[in-house]
């Protein structure tokens, strides 16, 4: 049963839309670049799940002067109008779990950089997703052993910066790796932020910089892990390259919170989302509900705990039915959770839009909530209630933004915020 038409899930939809306009791949990109003429005639190595839309950016802005482009996204995020430029070849990788054709777009990236002459101008564009969707493994580890990995990172409740320091460790690529196979070249690099911080060393795992210190492996890493670990090839120096960051998460708040600001009061509290997913609704949701009405803007990347077998969803699912547990019956509360790239977990939807209905919509739709969570099969039971949000490929990847109102239904907030 699909929730009723409400102005106030309406804005929130719009405050989301406006909060991706802030921070779409395009448009940075195109004004990143305006007025280069200092460039001159450029070679694309764009990597990511904002490959696509980076790459027209940089097309908007330099058109002719770009003479090749590799672009590497995934197929979902493969924007067709590409196919315009007989410059540009597209590559699909895996997400978020590597496969063979991350593999071959890993030895394309290097095919094209061996071809780099001296002085070649290159821009590397790297968004997030990009440590799943190219790859070249070290001698002694296989496409078998990152998929395993991979997959039981995913499970564990690591978080990215933990999942990263393994992951250089298992690539030709990563940490300044292709870099170095691009030191012939004038390489800049310009990319998405979807980690705390902005640091270029973690984003893609370090295909934009090799990180300052070797981070130590988490602890607590199974027997197999550490041993593939042992495989890792040595740090290349690399270079050192001008690195531009042209969107970040809190771009995307800021954008939301202006857009918010001249109809009702908004919080944007310090610091990042992270940790349990269900832990995090619940705090949430706890200040929501005090009195006064307004909206709280947050955003970052919480973790769940998966089970040997899970279902359907993703982490926004995840937060989102946790929140609609918290706000059951109430009906002054909604909460919308979702990823900033239109994707979440091993769905194409980018997450969920709650109400003090969500619950009981679910249950009528013969789904319990609790088993749901239980199971990480919470899309199911969103799916049954109406909440899930699906935007499709947004062409950015800043990380989570969770937008939680409190407004009476008789003071619907109005109007559609400008974006």
């Amino acid at each position: 049963m699909a929730a009723a038409r409400d102005p106030r899930r309406d804005f929130l939809l719009s405050l989301f839309q406006a909060g991706l306009a802030a921070v779409n791949g395009r448009a940075c990109m195109r004004a990143a670049l305006a007025g280069r003429e200092d460039l001159g005639d450029v070679w694309v190595l764009a990597v990511g799940k904002a490959a696509a839309s980076m790459t027209l950016g940089v097309l908007d802005a330099l058109g002719p002067r770009v003479r090749r482009a590799l672009v590497v996204s995934r197929e979902e995020c493969l924007d067709p109008g590409l196919a315009d430029h007989p410059c540009v070849v597209t590559r699909r990788g895996g997400h978020p779990v590597p496969d063979a054709a991350s593999l071959e777009a890993g030895e394309a990236a290097l095919e094209m950089a061996r071809e780099v002459a001296a002085g070649q101008p290159v821009l590397l564009l790297v968004s997030g997703g990009a440590s799943s969707l190219l790859e070249v493994l070290p001698r002694g580890v296989s496409l078998e052993d990152l998929r395993r990995f991979t997959e039981w990172a995913l499970a564990s409740g690591l978080d990215i910066g933990r999942v990263n320091a393994v992951r250089r460790r298992l690539s030709r690529v990563k940490d300044g790796r292709l870099l170095a196979a691009l030191s012939r070249g004038r390489v800049e690099g310009y990319f998405i932020s979807d980690v705390p911080g902005d640091d270029p060393a973690v984003v893609g795992s370090g295909l934009l910089a090799r990180a300052e210190t070797v981070d130590s492996l988490p602890s607590g890493l199974p027997g197999w892990v550490l041993a593939m670990a042992r495989q890792s090839v040595p740090a290349a120096e690399g270079l050192t390259i001008p690195r531009h960051c042209v969107a970040r998460l809190e771009d995307a708040l800021a954008a939301i919170a202006a857009a918010a600001g001249t109809i009702l009061p908004v919080t944007c509290p310090a610091g990042r989302l992270d940790g349990d997913a269900v832990r995090v609704a619940q705090d949430v949701c706890a200040r929501l509900a005090a009195p006064g009405e307004g909206l709280w803007v947050l955003g970052g990347e919480t973790t769940v705990m998966l089970p040997r077998h899970p279902g359907r969803g993703g982490r926004n699912q995840h937060l989102a039915l946790a929140a609609a547990l918290e706000i059951a019956g109430r009906d002054d509360l909604l909460l919308l959770a979702a990823g900033s790239d239109g994707s979440d977990g091993n769905t194409l939807d980018a997450g969920a839009l709650v109400d003090g209905g969500t619950l009981q919509r679910g249950q009528d739709g013969g789904f319990d909530a609790r088993r749901c969570l239980a199971a990480a099969d919470s899309g199911r039971f969103l799916e049954a209630s109406g909440d899930l949000l699906h935007t499709g490929a947004t062409g950015t990847n800043v990380g989570d933004l969770v937008l939680a109102l409190h407004c009476e239904p008789g003071h619907s907030p109005g109007g559609t915020p400008s974006m």
